[in-house]
């Protein structure tokens, strides 16, 4: 059984060393696992990091790119794995993560992906914002369609993807800024849904001022609502409720960020 991890790339050093370290460990005698790391033309000391914890299942490719989707649907198209995931290059995952993830997809052959608990840690590696990780894993017991239509859940880093339903379902749409990863959630609940992976967590999520959710939340949360009124139509009660969720959220995240809000 092959699982291919996609991390994209950009001036990585300072964590990528993390996320290289913890990849390799998911790797066991029945479990191989395939990183491709799509590199968009660092010019810190990325690629060094990279050859220093490289395996022989690891392929570095960098070339300037047209962001993280462009860089991850380019190693969608290189990736051989039964199924395939990615994991930022400044996100990382526990042990035995991926072999949980794929017993629980190998138990449920209909399911489309798998998701997992997913803990936001700060630049230190430290645990931060309890709050919006307890809100999001409160739904996780009642995950649905309409659930997800409604509301954004699911942490990315701690999902695992059948290739099959990654290729029914279509790559990441390029044109979106942030919410690449719910669009395709949604696309791939069409093929067969979701099922949960069972405690203990899968992978974190490091938030920073600097990241994609740390400085552009607000137009991620509008992304999130237009895919959701694509996918239910405008006048269904989850793209209605959503509105106001969403609204809810840029709300309180512009509290815990009052310096400014992400743009």
């Amino acid at each position: 059984m092959t699982v291919s991890v996609i991390t994209p790339s950009f001036n990585s050093a300072r964590y990528i060393a993390e996320t290289m370290r913890t990849v390799a460990e998911q790797r066991t005698p029945s479990l191989r696992v395939e990183h491709i790391v799509m590199d968009g033309g660092s010019t810190d000391e990325t690629a060094e990091v990279v050859a220093r914890y490289a395996h022989p299942d690891t392929r570095f490719v960098s070339n300037p790119d047209g962001g993280p989707a462009d860089a991850l649907n380019k190693g969608f198209a290189l990736a051989s794995g039964d199924y395939v995931c990615w994991l930022n290059s400044d996100d990382f995952y526990y042990p035995g993560a991926l072999e949980r993830a794929v017993a629980t997809l190998e138990a449920k052959p209909n399911k489309a992906f798998c998701f997992g608990h997913c803990p936001i840690v700060d630049e230190n590696g430290r645990e931060i914002r309890r709050g919006v990780t307890f809100f999001k894993e409160f739904w996780y017991p009642i995950s649905c369609r309409p659930i997800i239509r409604t509301l954004n859940y699911i942490s990315q880093p701690a999902m695992l993807i059948r290739r099959s339903a990654l290729d029914k379902a279509g790559f990441l749409r390029t044109d979106l800024h942030a919410a690449w990863d719910y669009d395709l959630t949604l696309r791939l609940w069409r093929h067969g849904g979701a099922v949960r992976v069972r405690r203990p967590a899968m992978a974190c999520f490091r938030w920073t001022p600097h990241s994609i959710s740390g400085r552009g939340y607000a137009r991620q949360f509008d992304e999130e609502l237009s895919i959701a009124i694509e996918d239910a139509g405008r006048f269904a009660p989850s793209a209605i409720i959503h509105r106001f969720v969403s609204r809810g959220i840029v709300f309180c995240y512009d509290r815990m960020a009052p310096a400014g809000r992400g743009k």
